[in-house]
């Protein structure tokens, strides 16, 4: 055991986050002892990625299907981020970035144990975070997909807010989806809302981005001023879609994502 390495790692299984039930009621962002973790599971691999901001994160992986130990528990780690709030959740620093860092690599390498160009299982490159196949040289980086999410506002300073379907019954947020081949993100925020609200905005301007392994998204945060148009729900991503005011609001995103820093810069007035 490397004494200069942290002593500590995120333990996962699939989407969840694994801790010591006795620890933490699962609302934390902390790593666990790497000697509790060995204790519970046996000797298993220990995984060593660079930090954003200098020094590196730990994390280990478990099968995805089978009980824990008695004394552990595991929560979505969506739901661990939404339930801790903070800057951190947006800069990708704290113990909340190296949580959505960890997490956004143990994917990555989940997804990427073979070759995509001729099968061969891969293995880690040397010197740098990406994977090698031994056979062809196929080189893999972490997959990062830029997505934009933009804050609408009408001439009386209300915000179009969208009950997409994949939301829980009444939660309201923000127009978002991903960019396309070929596409600025200026052409992908004005796609994405004319095909998902029928709407056209002028006055994109952007305002912070995110980090976001659900599964793989780079967040860019924009607001927008309304242009024209009649809201009109596509009915495939988004079954409802209306101007609110800030003394009548629907249920909001969770606190930690981009969507709700987006919203709460407009309640306070900042945007």
């Amino acid at each position: 055991m490397h004494s200069n390495l942290p002593q500590k790692a995120y333990l996962f299984q699939g989407n969840a986050l694994v801790a010591p039930a006795e620890d933490s009621d699962f609302r934390g962002t902390d790593p666990v002892p790497l000697k509790r973790i060995a204790d519970a599971f046996g000797e298993i691999e220990i995984f060593t990625v660079p930090a954003v901001s200098g020094g590196v994160i730990r994390y280990a992986d478990i099968p995805p299907a089978g009980p824990l130990p008695e004394g552990w528990g595991s929560r979505q780690v969506r739901l661990s981020i939404h339930c801790t709030a903070g800057a951190s959740a947006l800069t990708g620093e704290g113990s909340i970035g190296a949580l959505l860092r960890a997490f956004h690599i143990a994917q990555w390498r989940r997804d990427s144990a073979f070759c995509g160009t001729c099968g061969t299982r891969n293995a880690d490159a040397k010197n740098e975070l990406a994977r090698l196949c031994p056979h062809c040289g196929r080189r893999e980086y972490p997959r990062i997909s830029p997505a934009i999410i933009v804050l609408i506002r009408n001439e009386d300073d209300r915000a179009l807010l969208a009950h997409n379907r994949s939301f829980a019954p009444g939660v309201y947020s923000l127009i978002a989806g991903f960019n396309e081949a070929g596409e600025t993100l200026e052409s992908t925020a004005a796609r994405e809302i004319r095909e998902e609200v029928g709407l056209e905005v002028r006055d994109l301007q952007y305002i912070t981005s995110q980090p976001w392994p659900f599964p793989n998204s780079l967040m860019l945060g924009f607001t927008a001023r309304y242009a024209g148009g009649t809201i009109k729900a596509d009915g495939v991503e988004i079954e409802d879609a209306r101007w609110f005011s800030r003394d009548q609001l629907p249920n909001l995103p969770g606190t930690g994502s981009v969507s709700r820093h987006l919203i709460n810069l407009w309640l306070q007035g900042k945007i």
